[in-house]
């Protein structure tokens, strides 16, 4: 993903800066994933208004960050668990993780994000088809999701594999959460007419987005990705833009919110709300952005110029129950991939 490649360049960087603070200050522990990325001075700024050093422990994926929270629940590896999101809450739920908090600054969250005694929403994405400007210079992208089944499209859009791939998960959830799960015109019937239609797949994000997308020298000029792409494409552009080289379909986008939790058995339970309630402040909302490529879960974080002017934020993305997703989850990547690759 997009933040990703941000926070593999700054990860050794950044876990130097937060284990370096110096000082006879507690320590509180972070356990996230690869893509976690803040800037030195806020780290600096937390420990500076909380008394506590922040020692951050980088596991991979969100997903396997998880099963390492699973395997030591009760006798965790850290205090706080940042980066669980709407596809794993569920799971992580069921399995006893996290011990209550509610943060004071719950209240400016956005409406509809708080979960709970037991989770703090941090920051959302919505995964959205990303299309390439050039490649529909007068003839037009398509608007809705069924338009992507219209053989003016055919052979246009290459998706990640739900198997290997958090967006390309993503994705597919957006499809069962407009289409429904049973009927003849439901999901699968969506995804055997988009093969018909010729969508490519690729095993990831970067597969996808590097490899295949046309604006990035590819053949496809449709890829899942992120509504933070075309911000990203023009802050990582070697040449100053006035506009972005790529947009997003405002339909269809799934929205992924990701969550922070005190982990029980936690050893600096005092320190763990700390930097729950301080990811919740301006200074750590307004960070997130240009250094993960999220949005702020608070309602009155100020965005970068450049995520106000060059992408969109969906007005009724798609959503599903994560108690759904996890119930389901494997059986429809499993029926995706007969579908698809079958």
């Amino acid at each position: 993903m997009i933040r990703r490649l941000a926070a593999i360049a700054a990860t050794s960087a950044l876990v130097l800066a937060a284990a370096g603070c110096g000082g006879d200050t507690a320590t509180v522990r972070l356990l996230t994933h690869s893509s976690f990325l803040v800037s030195d001075a806020v780290v600096e700024e937390f420990t500076a208004t909380t008394g506590f050093e922040l020692e951050i422990i980088q596991g991979e994926d969100a997903g396997s960050v998880l099963n390492q929270a699973i395997l030591t629940a009760g006798n965790p590896v850290a205090d706080v668990l940042f980066g669980v999101d709407t596809t794993f809450l569920s799971r992580a739920l069921d399995a006893g993780l996290f011990t209550p908090h509610r943060s004071p600054a719950a209240d400016g969250l956005l409406p509809g994000f708080d979960a709970g005694p037991l989770v703090t929403p941090i920051d959302f994405g919505d995964v959205c088809i990303n299309y390439d400007r050039a490649a529909f210079d007068g003839t037009g992208p398509p608007e809705t999701l069924d338009d992507l089944l219209d053989p003016a499209y055919r052979d246009m859009l290459v998706v990640e594999n739900p198997a290997t791939s958090s967006p390309g998960l993503a994705f597919l959830l957006a499809t069962v959460a407009r289409y429904g799960d049973e009927g003849p015109d439901d999901w699968r019937a969506f995804w055997a007419a988009l093969r018909e239609n010729g969508v490519a797949v690729a095993p990831g994000w970067e597969e996808a987005y590097y490899g295949r997308f046309s604006a990035t020298g590819g053949d496809r000029p449709m890829v899942v990705s992120y509504a933070s792409s075309p911000p990203a494409a023009v802050i990582f552009s070697e040449t100053p833009l006035d506009e972005a080289p790529t947009a997003v379909l405002a339909d269809g986008c799934f929205r992924q919110v990701e969550y922070a939790g005190i982990l029980r058995g936690a050893e600096n339970a005092d320190g763990a709300a700390a930097l729950i309630d301080f990811m919740l402040t301006p200074t750590f909302q307004e960070d997130m952005p240009l250094n993960m490529f999220v949005f702020p879960a608070v309602a009155d974080a100020e965005l970068p110029p450049e995520f106000v002017e060059f992408t969109v934020v969906p007005e009724d993305p798609e959503t599903l129950d994560p108690a759904v997703i996890t119930a389901n989850r494997e059986r429809w990547i499993e029926e995706w991939t007969e579908i698809v690759l079958g």
